[in-house]
């Protein structure tokens, strides 16, 4: 009765991106930034925070300790760099 046809229509590809703080600047070309999430509690309504650390590529080393950055996903650069610097906030290390 119905005439199912599939579409090959491609979905748009999700870029995820984040933003946070950079928390070290010692290796040449990455900082590792911190990324805080606000969640809350399924039964007692309590706000907590999670943070994960990102290997973030940055070719200048332009960022410094307290900058706070916007990055997103990109290609394997290194075994744990997966990120690359999109924008940055303000210069807090100036």
């Amino acid at each position: 009765m119905t005439d199912d046809k599939k579409t090959t229509e491609a979905r748009p590809k999700l870029i995820r991106r984040f933003k946070g703080v950079v928390v070290s600047d010692v290796n040449d070309q990455t900082i590792v930034v911190k990324v805080e999430r606000r969640l809350r509690h399924k039964l007692y309504g309590k706000l907590y925070s999670r943070s994960r650390k990102f290997h973030v590529h940055d070719p200048k080393n332009q960022y410094v300790i307290g900058d706070k950055v916007e990055f997103m996903a990109c290609r394997p650069m290194s075994k744990l760099k997966r990120w690359r610097v999109i924008y940055t906030g303000e210069k807090v290390g100036e």
